[in-house]
């Protein structure tokens, strides 16, 4: 994983917020030579991901601290394995904990979601993928997560391709009309992307050409019939009012993608924590 410019202005804000004044209890409490051992660990079955965001973490504080991996991102990990060991100046493990357990449980828990969802549909022809729905500012990241959970990223953002979605479609005057606009416009490299909610958008949108249907908060059963209707000529996503306990049905209905903004919006942080064990 390579930490952006944005990502490493990310860490600084987290730190910032986290000890804008500093640490006064690790001031009162421990001396500057003081030095100890950690242990990351987790704390729940989980799949791993941000380990090079704790480590930029500790680096943004200053140097001294050595961490150990014990474990890699993508990895399933039991509740009880020790991830991560860390070593240095035990003010600084201690200022630096919550900032870096923050960005690996919330990551770990994006990764985690998404392994349950791949496993879901294992054996089908779909894949899983995610949205734009992703916390503003951690967009990189949180997509960076959904692979390490064996997921896919659609669009990072607007300018990565073409998706027609009911309020261009509201505005344009119709399917056609946006789709013939988008095709003189849109690179020749380019799919062309048009959300649709019942068959007549279907067959409107296949008519005037388009490359992938989105499929919009359909019923597996809907879906099913609407894969018969387009018979190929068009690559298939389905999204909306999808979740771990339905996605197999959706799966299974025959389309190539299976979009869950849930896979960044709704997914809770995994428990991981960091105790200080020795010198």
């Amino acid at each position: 994983m390579e930490l952006t410019a944005h990502t490493q202005s990310l860490i600084d804000l987290a730190l910032m917020e986290d000890m804008s004044g500093g640490d006064i209890t690790t001031r009162a409490t421990i001396t500057d030579d003081h030095r100890s051992r950690a242990a990351v660990t987790a704390k729940e079955n989980l799949v791993l991901a941000g380990i090079p965001v704790f480590h930029a973490v500790f680096e943004r504080l200053g140097e001294g601290v050595l961490i150990t991996d014990k474990c890699s991102d993508g990895d399933v990990v039991s509740k009880g394995t020790v991830i991560i060991e860390v070593k240095g100046p035990t003010a600084t493990l201690l200022m630096g904990e919550r900032t870096a357990l923050n960005f690996l449980m919330r990551l770990s828990g994006i990764a985690t979601l998404t392994r349950q969802c791949v496993d879901a549909v294992a054996g089908t022809n779909a894949a899983v993928v995610d949205t734009r729905k992703t916390t503003p500012g951690w967009r990189y990241l949180e997509k960076y997560a959904v692979r390490m959970g064996g997921g896919r990223n659609h669009r990072f953002s607007l300018s990565d391709g073409v998706l027609i979605k009911d309020n261009h479609i509201t505005a344009s005057g119709g399917i056609a009309e946006a789709l013939g606009r988008a095709q003189k416009h849109a690179p020749h490299t380019s799919r062309i992307e048009v959300e649709v909610s019942n068959v007549e958008q279907i067959s409107e949108a296949l008519d005037a050409g388009a490359d992938i249907l989105l499929l919009d908060n359909m019923t597996p059963h809907e879906i099913t019939d609407a894969v018969g209707l387009i018979d190929g000529r068009a690559m298939v996503e389905a999204s909306g009012g999808i979740t771990l306990d339905n996605i197999r049905a959706y799966a299974e209905a025959g389309v190539d993608f299976i979009s869950l903004g849930a896979l960044t919006h709704g997914a809770q942080s995994v428990d991981i924590n960091m105790k200080i064990m020795t010198a």
